[in-house]
């Protein structure tokens, strides 16, 4: 197994300590946290350098101005870069966290993945009573 299937394995062991994890056919994790898909990849950035990337669809086919919204919100925020994606249906709000993961274990592993995504669990109530 390569370093990134390594830590994608690291990563599963971790999420399914909270969430039922299904394993796409490139390896890719994906889970839900509440009402909040989150998916999460690896790869190699260079010998040595691990990297896990967490994508989280916050929110989706709002209406209103949310990019303003979420550009005041997102420095606030410790843990991901919170994004917008304007569709025909309304404003789509993503958050990406990418952290070099080489050596991390599933318990330490899996406290700062639930960090990530309870981030994004708040973020979408917030947005959520403040757009529908």
């Amino acid at each position: 197994m390569n370093a990134s299937g390594e830590a994608l394995e690291a990563a599963r062991k971790a999420l399914e300590l909270f969430h039922d994890v299904s394993v796409d056919d490139d390896g890719a994790l994906s889970f839900r946290h509440g009402d909040v898909p989150c998916a999460v990849q690896g790869m190699e950035l260079a010998d040595g350098l691990t990297v896990l990337s967490l994508t989280v669809v916050v929110a989706w086919d709002l209406v209103g101005d949310v990019a303003v919204w979420v550009a005041e919100r997102a420095g606030q925020g410790l843990f991901g870069t919170l994004g917008v994606i304007a569709s025909d249906r309304g404003t789509d709000v993503m958050l990406r966290y990418a952290f070099p993961a080489d050596g991390l274990k599933p318990e330490p592993l899996s406290t700062l993945l639930m960090l990530v995504v309870s981030t994004a669990s708040q973020v979408r109530g917030e947005l959520l009573s403040r757009f529908s």
